[in-house]
């Protein structure tokens, strides 16, 4: 998606985009994002000026399909994710990180660490980068199908969402119980040492 700066104005701009999972997976440089894409990112916002800066805000649309991180079955992802962008002229800065410099020479553009504000240099902004840092931020670090999922059982690896086992389950033994075992033998060699 290419943002033509010589085209803002101080009136806002509503713009669209949709992305396809070809595009979300060369974007991202990861395959497996695209693969995961089950209907067509897309991205709605305004884009306008204020004085020299640019502002854009909007959210961005899509549905994925993941696999949940304790019971490992598949489910739909829906996400509906807002973001704000302000970016500054870069005037003759350049970044301090080669990876900042190269995506200023290659989009037009470098995010700061936030990812809600920036710099911008030339009269056209590459913002496919910005709008695939968009949807990973909205993708969960660990999905789940629904928050009451009770997983796969360690023991004999049924899923407890379907049907239930009789396997024990261990209770994780105390970080400290290596220490306390090494107290006891300090203290009975203190014992016999008397």
């Amino acid at each position: 998606m290419e943002l033509l700066v010589d085209r803002l104005t101080e009136d806002p701009s509503e713009l669209e985009f949709t992305g396809s999972a070809d595009w979300l997976a060369s974007c991202a440089g990861d395959p497996a994002l695209g693969k995961a894409l089950a209907t067509p990112v897309h991205f709605s916002f305004r884009a306008h000026c204020m004085r020299e800066n640019l502002y854009l805000e909007g959210f961005a649309e899509a549905e994925f399909d993941l696999g949940c991180g304790r019971c490992l079955e598949r489910y739909r992802q829906p996400v509906r994710e807002p973001f704000r962008l302000v970016l500054e002229p870069a005037g003759a800065r350049v970044p301090a990180d080669p990876e900042g410099a190269l995506a200023l020479a290659r989009d037009g553009l470098v995010l700061s660490e936030e990812l809600e504000a920036g710099w911008f240099r030339g009269s056209e902004v590459q913002l496919d980068h910005f709008l695939q840092e968009v949807i990973a931020a909205a993708l969960p670090q660990k999905p789940l199908c629904r928050e009451e999922c009770a997983g796969l059982c360690p023991s004999c690896g049924i899923d407890r969402n379907v049907e239930s086992c009789d396997c024990r389950e261990e209770q994780p033994q105390s970080p400290f119980a290596a220490l306390a075992g090494l107290r006891d033998r300090l203290t009975a060699k203190e014992g016999e040492s008397k």
